[in-house]
């Protein structure tokens, strides 16, 4: 198995937990993070190797990139397992499965490219690499009805995982949090390129939103040491070590649970509010060229999972240059002051909520254990 950084550790997580349900004699081993590690998988190599943000940062470690993937598959090749299990990360998974079901591997892709956002001629080259594609949301089968790729529905974890209701008394209580001024999450992404990016954005919208909200606090959940420390070291360079500020070492789903509104860097998090039924606003920033780039390969209007999944523009998406602090301050705060469109937001995450409830990990565990059938060591 193979995942690249956080969101597909956690989805790895759960799939190997399933598989083990099945099969307890099932071993793993490859590429994660803290979360696949502590399900059984023996990690290789860290996930955060991985883990990129844009093409130019992509450029700047292709080098080290290409030498993990030219070993990881002349390793697996000479030692064949039964099954391989890539874990999103479609630019450093999609080569390594080609190869592997050139040579009769079972090659699983967990989690569909985003073909339905932009790139959509990866769909013939992921018809060449994968034996199986797993799909996390239910459009995602019809874009690949005339390619012959094998796609199942599972569903997605998050939307098992996370309650359809949330006691935010409760956890607010758990983290400390006292009395009724707005708490606001601020969720500046989990790979360390996008925090270098948004930190500074995130904590000016900050110093913003407690002008307009007396009392306010805000959490940060950060999901590492390294990701942390930039953090913190652009709270210092901006003089901010005064703002009513919670940084948290993971715990994003309490964040976004306990708040009234989150700042959230487009990504699984976007997800994960809405499962949370929270209001939002989202925001994307990547390096100049790899905008250009993106953009002229995109063809559809939408960037967060939650307006993709509505189909429409149903929380404020903020891109590049738009993405400043005044724009952000004042959109978050017109959520936070707005209840009643906040409970119409809640009731229309609710469904979608609904709709990708299934049961998704065991679900995949029982896919995959039908593509290798019968195979053995």
């Amino acid at each position: 198995m193979v995942a690249g950084e956080a969101s597909g550790d956690l989805l790895g997580s759960h799939l190997i937990r399933a598989l083990r349900a099945l099969r307890p004699d099932a071993a793993f081993c490859g590429i994660g993070g803290p979360m696949m590690a502590a399900a059984g998988l023996d990690v290789w190599v860290p996930a955060e190797k991985l883990a990129v943000h844009g093409y130019a940062d992509a450029l700047r470690h292709v080098r080290e990139i290409s030498a993990i993937r030219r070993a990881l598959a002349t390793r697996l090749l000479r030692d064949p397992p039964d099954a391989f299990v890539g874990v999103d990360a479609p630019d450093f998974n999609l080569g390594i499965e080609r190869r592997l079901k050139r040579n009769g591997i079972p090659a699983i892709h967990y989690v569909s490219p985003s073909v339905w956002a932009w790139r959509a001629g990866r769909v013939r080259r992921i018809a060449r690499s994968v034996t199986h594609l797993l799909a996390l949301f239910p459009f995602e089968p019809a874009f690949y009805a005339a390619s012959g790729v094998q796609v199942t529905y599972v569903g997605h974890p998050l939307a098992d995982s996370i309650a359809p209701h949330v006691d935010t008394a409760a956890v607010r209580k758990r983290l400390g949090l006292t009395g009724d001024a707005a708490v606001f999450a601020l969720l500046p992404g989990s790979r360390q390129a996008e925090v270098d990016r948004m930190a500074a954005i995130f904590i000016d919208t900050a110093r913003l939103l407690a002008r307009d909200f007396p009392g306010a606090r805000f959490l940060v959940p950060l999901v590492s040491r390294e990701t942390r420390s930039r953090f913190e070291l652009e709270l210092w360079r901006r003089d901010a070590r005064d703002l009513p500020l919670k940084l948290l070492f993971g715990h994003a789903q309490d964040a976004l649970a306990a708040c009234d509104g989150a700042l959230v860097a487009s990504g699984t998090a976007t997800l994960e509010a809405a499962l949370l039924g929270k209001p939002m606003v989202i925001v994307y920033r990547t390096s100049p060229w790899s905008y250009r780039l993106m953009r002229r390969m995109a063809y559809q209007p939408w960037f967060g999972l939650p307006n993709i999944l509505a189909g429409r523009f149903v929380v404020p998406e903020f891109i590049q240059d738009q993405a400043v602090p005044e724009n952000l301050a004042q959109a978050l705060g017109n959520w936070v002051s707005d209840r009643v469109s906040c409970t119409r937001l809640a009731r229309l995450f609710d469904r979608i909520h609904g709709e990708l409830r299934r049961d998704s990990a065991q679900h995949a565990a029982h896919t995959i254990l039908s593509c290798i059938g019968g195979r053995s060591k």
